[in-house]
């Protein structure tokens, strides 16, 4: 591949507000296809390396981004202080976590998990695009479904909701961090275990489900 083209798909992916899917690129540059393009982002990605330089590019909720390395997060966090202030409040974060591992949910399911009401925090991540109405539950009143947006995946940088983090793997790094867990109290602890928000059982539940599916598809097998 020539190197202009690659300094064009650099330049596009550079240009972009948002993530820069694969099949944009092919519209603009016609003649190249999917395979060239994640060639082109390798070869940057290793140059970036050898420079060595504080960009590279990552695949993110669909599409190619440029991003700032970690180890320069310290310094842009000094550079955007300002924005300290937008973050999500710890109850945010519980509600996007219930959302992210039980979608689609209804608000009713949300309030029983949390014990509280949530719509001001509804409306807030709906506000900031981080989740949008998915449809309407087959139940006595029609409530509404919720479910993450593309957005959720570039706010925490995954490629896909496959790339959430394993319950397991989140009570692991809870209990395992001593260092962390001394700067908690344990009320706090038990509000971030992922028993205590009601979504632990969301992976045991697919685990099973995807068991039985198993088990049925077994059987036919064998009777056929």
């Amino acid at each position: 591949m020539e190197d202009k083209t690659i300094q064009i798909i650099e330049a596009l992916i550079f240009a972009s507000d948002s993530p820069l899917p694969v099949n944009k690129i092919k519209e603009i540059l016609e003649g190249i296809g999917a395979r060239e393009i994640r060639a082109a982002v390798n070869k940057l990605n290793q140059r970036y390396d050898e420079l060595p330089s504080a960009l590279k590019i990552v695949e993110v909720a669909g599409g190619f981004q440029m991003v700032t390395r970690p180890d320069y997060a310290d310094y842009l966090a000094r550079l955007y202080k300002s924005r300290q202030t937008h973050r999500l409040t710890h109850k945010a974060l519980e509600t996007l976590a219930i959302i992210a591992y039980k979608q689609p949910i209804t608000k009713q399911e949300m309030e029983h998990i949390r014990g509280v009401n949530v719509d001001g925090v509804v409306r807030t991540l709906i506000e900031r695009n981080l989740i949008t109405v998915v449809g309407r539950e087959k139940a006595p009143g029609n409530p509404l479904l919720y479910g993450t947006t593309k957005e959720f995946l570039e706010y925490f940088g995954l490629k896909s909701l496959d790339d959430l983090p394993k319950l397991k793997e989140i009570d692991e790094l809870l209990k395992g961090d001593e260092k962390f867990l001394e700067s908690l109290d344990q009320v706090v602890l038990e509000q971030m275990a992922p028993e205590e928000l009601g979504i632990a059982n969301a992976e045991i539940n697919q685990d099973e489900n995807k068991s039985e599916s198993d088990a049925k598809e077994n059987d036919q097998d064998e009777s056929s």
